[in-house]
């Protein structure tokens, strides 16, 4: 890849979803390159969210309500600074979303039409295109990207950060035809999830935790990876990745059901609307038994549903399942990263030269366990922050980098059965202590494999270290919280250390055998 020495200097982003294209946007007129793996709006997490973006816009409600449905979800790791400031600004996200061209849903009379999610007290899910919510964002984001003079695409894989003096000096690209190097002092990353660690997911494949592996290889310090949020309504298929039936089914009555029609969760508070969390287990713990479990939308939806939820209908369509006529299977499936790269109010990691947006970030908004929705608004509000502190950072001059070596292309398919195994719905202290072991020889070495199994190893050692049951992590061999609420947060370092320790006894074991 050549040309890019005119592009030196400039802010670059790395993903193309709505944290990244709101970043890239908001940093406007400053021109900026923005790096994708696909074309724009093509790839990424963003384009299958389904339920909407939270925001206190209702006549019966405010930030302080959504503030304490956010801070209950999240079981007591949330920074209650952090959420409120980022609520807070749920209003302005929609009007200044509805500025970039979004076409938000709206009731007879003229007002947002509000959704309804678990976990939140009040109609406040702002919906676009019915159930294409992230895809409604996406396309009107990715038509103003394309329309704005400052921002120029790259599409490129992102395979190191260059640094020099403890600071970023550079972004180490593989194109098409080859590797190249963005010389630029200034990177985000707003590169998504982890999802494609696990075998049942609603991420794309590209979603394995690159942002991750490139910040921590950098030296960032990462924070709560233990806490993945499994969503318990994905459609239960062979498809990869599963399909997501919305929360908003349940918000409007369809029921968690066996076969023969018994209610799930009907003695659990909050029934299908209790947290993701709660409602994840419950399932789960129905197929461990060995019993199917369905969505039932027939009395609450049924022939509506295909007009209220038209993408639910057509994934179940093409299941040969009719959602108006007929029970729904579903299973819990990986869907969010509640961790990431550990970051201050304005998207700022450890690392001089380095911000964070969107789900590869931990801002402290979501805890232990996000509330629904509330990832959408987070990367609206945090990729303009990000922008607005990246544009008021001096520009210094790039720096004269030499060739380097180009890592190999990732590939998680070895990781993918080990994490799935044991970092999963619920997790021990033997499950973790194996994943670590066979993580570890993955993680230290240099194939494709290593940049995965490294994220999956720092998962896995922050679980081990986690010895209680809070939100979305929930330990078997330690089923309640503990009296004090702690966020965790590692560096690579620190976890090779740690996975060190922890796999000596195993590799002494097998060495002896």
């Amino acid at each position: 890849m050549t040309g890019f020495e005119r592009l030196e200097g400039r802010p670059v982003i790395v993903g193309g979803g709505i944290a990244g294209l709101a970043a890239a946007l908001f940093l406007a007129p400053e021109p900026v390159v923005l790096v994708t793996r696909a074309p724009l709006g093509a790839d990424g997490s963003s384009p299958l969210a389904q339920g909407g973006m939270a925001a206190s816009v209702g006549t019966d409600d405010d930030a302080d309500l959504h503030l304490a449905d956010t801070l209950k979800a999240g079981d007591g790791l949330c920074d209650p600074e952090v959420a409120r400031r980022i609520l807070a600004d749920g209003p302005a996200a929609v009007a200044e979303l509805e500025r970039l061209g979004v076409a938000f849903d709206r009731a007879a009379d003229g007002s947002l039409a509000l959704g309804l999610e678990a976990a939140h007290s009040r109609r406040r899910i702002v919906h676009a295109d019915g159930d294409a919510t992230g895809r409604a964002l996406v396309e009107a984001l990715t038509i103003a990207a394309r329309a704005c003079p400052s921002i120029t695409v790259v599409e490129a894989e992102a395979r190191r950060i260059l640094m020099e003096d403890g600071a970023v000096a550079g972004l180490l690209v593989a194109g098409s035809d080859g590797g190249a190097v963005l010389r630029t002092r200034r990177l985000i990353l707003a590169t998504g999830g982890v999802g494609a660690l696990f075998e049942h997911t609603t991420n794309p494949a590209s979603s394995f935790g690159m942002g991750l592996a490139l910040a921590a290889e950098a030296g960032a310090e990462l924070a709560d990876l233990e806490f993945v949020q499994f969503h318990p309504t994905a459609l239960a298929t062979s498809a990869r990745p599963l399909s997501l039936i919305s929360e908003a089914v349940r918000g409007e009555g369809a029921l968690i059901v066996d076969r023969a029609g018994r209610r799930v969760l009907e003695a659990v508070p909050g029934a299908e609307l209790a947290p993701r969390d709660v409602v994840a287990r419950a399932v789960w713990h129905e197929l461990v038994a060995g019993r199917e479990v369905f969505l039932d939308a027939r009395a609450s939806l049924g022939a509506r549903f295909a007009t209220r939820f038209p993408s639910v209908a057509a994934g179940c369509r093409a299941a040969g399942i009719d959602p108006a006529t007929d029970l729904v299977p579903i299973r819990p499936a990986a869907h969010y990263h509640m961790g990431g790269i550990s970051v201050d109010a304005d998207g700022r990691s450890s690392v001089p030269g380095l911000w964070a947006a969107g789900e590869v970030a931990a801002t402290g908004l979501h805890g232990a366990n996000r509330l629904a929705s509330n990832s959408l608004l987070e990367a609206v509000v945090c990729g303009r922050a990000t922008a607005l502190s990246v544009a008021a950072t001096p520009a210094r001059a790039p720096a004269r980098l030499m060739a380097a070596h180009l890592p190999a292309a990732p590939d998680a398919t070895s990781v993918r059965p080990i994490v799935s195994r044991h970092l999963g719905v619920t997790r021990d202290a033997a499950g973790l202590a194996t994943a670590i072991a066979r993580l570890l020889p993955l993680a230290e070495g240099a194939g494709p494999a290593s940049a995965p199994a490294r994220v999956g190893l720092m998962m896995a050692v922050s679980a081990l270290s986690r010895q209680e049951s809070r939100g979305a992590h929930a330990r078997t061999d330690f089923p309640t919280p503990a009296a004090v609420a702690r966020r965790s947060r590692t560096t690579l370092e620190r976890t090779l250390a740690e996975a060190r320790r922890h796999a000596a006894p195993a590799l002494a074991l097998a060495s002896s055998s």
